[in-house]
């Protein structure tokens, strides 16, 4: 999990990758929040196609959504398990002692993992089509009505980027880290629970010192070059927002009003 970033940006040319990072990054994270009130199959049937049409959209093969979505799949096996055994609703089916598995479980925990592994890939599509420099321009762009109320929103977007570049550089050193304990003899899947939190350490330190020296660096980088964020600057790529950026948004506010009916009508 810890050497599986969520999502790194694929280069492309499909209309997921045209779109303006504002307008995509509005929309995506708008129907990421409605995916949790997705309640019925119908609705979980309509998100899943909505899913799978982003996938096709994006250019990116299934396999490399899948990979980007793979760290929270153990936490959302967990959040089905709790739910199995925990939803009270409809008919008792079986009997684990104090533990019982009612009708209603296996569709609630069903429900719960799915809703929570899609919304991970819908942040996980933003990050593979969109550059953290369109990102970052896109967060500044948006928090600058802000500004007036004396949000620093510049310097928050470039710690968004910053946060977003350093991500692949970490998730790296984690790997090296690892396979460095493993070539002197270390075990991490061997032993009970506390022998492999111990050897965890063995990781989790070093990295982390190295992204305390990342820093280091980085801001004696900013200090070199005199780096100044803020008004005044300009930016090489203006953004513009395209007649399939309004046909992305009206497309968007159709699904989300289907789903909303669906959900008052109880369907």
């Amino acid at each position: 999990m810890l050497s599986s970033p969520i999502g790194r940006y694929r280069p492309g040319t499909s209309a997921l990758h045209q779109l303006d990072a504002r307008v995509k990054s509005l929309c995506l994270v708008v129907l990421l929040v409605l995916m949790f009130i997705v309640t019925t199959p119908t609705q979980l049937a309509l998100a899943v196609t909505l899913f799978a049409a982003l996938v096709a959209l994006s250019g990116t093969r299934p396999a490399t959504v899948a990979a980007s979505v793979r760290p929270i799949v153990p936490f959302a096996l967990l959040v089905a398990v709790f739910n199995l055994f925990l939803t009270r609703t409809g008919t008792p089916l079986a009997q684990l002692g104090p533990l019982t598995i009612t009708s209603d479980g296996p569709w609630v925990a069903l429900l719960y993992a799915l809703r929570l592994v899609m919304a991970v890939g819908m942040g996980a599509l933003l990050l593979l089509t969109t550059t953290p420099t369109a990102i970052t321009d896109a967060l500044e762009s948006l928090l600058s009505p802000l500004g007036r109320l004396g949000l620093p929103a510049h310097e928050i977007a470039m710690i968004f980027s910053l946060a977003l570049r350093f991500v692949p550089v970490i998730a790296d050193e984690v790997t090296s880290v690892r396979d460095a304990q493993v070539a002197r003899g270390a075990t991490f899947d061997e032993g009970g629970l506390a022998n492999r939190v111990r050897a965890l350490s063995s990781v989790l330190v070093p990295v982390l010192a190295g992204a305390i020296r990342h820093a280091d660096n980085l801001s004696r980088a900013l200090d070199a070059r005199c780096y100044e964020g803020g008004r005044g600057r300009t930016r090489y790529h203006e953004q513009r927002v395209t007649g399939l950026d309004l046909a992305f948004v009206a497309a968007c506010a159709l699904w989300a009003a289907v789903l909303l009916a669906l959900g008052f009508l109880g369907i």
